[in-house]
């Protein structure tokens, strides 16, 4: 289990944490994150995040693109044209860099300023805007599985059901849903790559969203928002590693009574 790898279009990488770059203090803080993480996708908001900071220093000088792939959003978009007129932007910015991630996309419409759930409507709409573009497309979508099925229908690469409310960090809400959408998704193609996005506020969260069966985690504020940046993102290194290994083993079934843990019957040596 721990050598597997997660295919996203031509896209395949062995880590299944995908780590955020805002709202740290710092950008060496940042980059010391990320590396305690682990991750090989870094994920930067193309239209919203503060690309120089206060010192006129430029967030790409921090990001190595031979040790991370770039993977632009469109985070803070609230119409399919933004998503679109900034997706297109994401590939331009990433052209001249050494990166293999220019041609794909998180793909994120926003609904409204106050709760950031998505809009269904504008995220297919986008959807297929850019997948006629050629772009690998990264779709981040609320726990609907009858949303979930359509962004599958329609051609993304990979579907991101919200574990919670981008930023709550109340973790995965509904773990029915999840299991649905991976349910359905899955009978139409195996390898389907399932993400859950946002909400994550600590390790427990992300290993619960791995033992569900989800074949990765994308987070940002559960790490950089933590008291220690570094620990946290070592957490949530761990927490992936050991979900996804947890849900490949097959976790026992719940029982109402207990069982004993050292039965009189069925013991090698005792039966005749």
């Amino acid at each position: 289990m721990a050598n597997e790898t997660i295919k996203i279009g031509d896209f395949e990488f062995t880590n299944r944490l995908f780590v955020g770059t805002g709202k740290y203090e710092t950008y060496e803080l940042m980059r010391e994150a990320l590396d305690a993480s682990g991750c090989q996708v870094v994920t930067v908001a193309v239209r919203r995040e503060r690309m120089v900071d206060a010192g006129g220093r430029n967030i790409m000088d921090f990001l190595d693109p031979a040790k991370y792939t770039l993977l632009p959003n469109t985070a803070g978009c609230f119409s399919a044209e933004d998503a679109i007129r900034t997706a297109r932007l994401g590939r331009e910015l990433l052209e001249g860099i050494e990166n293999p991630g220019a041609a794909w996309v998180k793909l994120e419409v926003l609904g409204d300023t106050k709760t950031l759930l998505p809009d269904p409507m504008g995220t297919l709409e986008a959807l297929k805007v850019l997948k006629a573009e050629d772009f690998t497309v990264l779709c981040y979508t609320n726990d609907d599985p009858i949303m979930a099925q359509r962004l599958q229908d329609a051609g993304a690469d990979s579907v991101m059901p919200a574990g919670s409310p981008i930023g709550s960090g109340q973790g995965v809400l509904n773990p029915w849903n999840i299991r649905i959408i991976l349910e359905q998704l899955k009978e139409n193609s195996p390898d389907f790559p399932v993400i859950v996005d946002a909400g994550v506020g600590t390790a427990s969260d992300v290993t619960i969203a791995m033992e569900l069966g989800a074949d990765g985690v994308l987070l940002n504020t559960g790490i950089a928002g933590a008291k220690d940046p570094i620990a946290m993102a070592r957490a949530m290194k761990l927490a992936v590693e050991s979900g996804h290994l947890a849900a490949g083993a097959g976790r026992i079934p719940r029982k109402l009574y207990a069982t004993a843990s050292s039965p009189i019957t069925g013991v090698i040596g005792t039966e005749k």
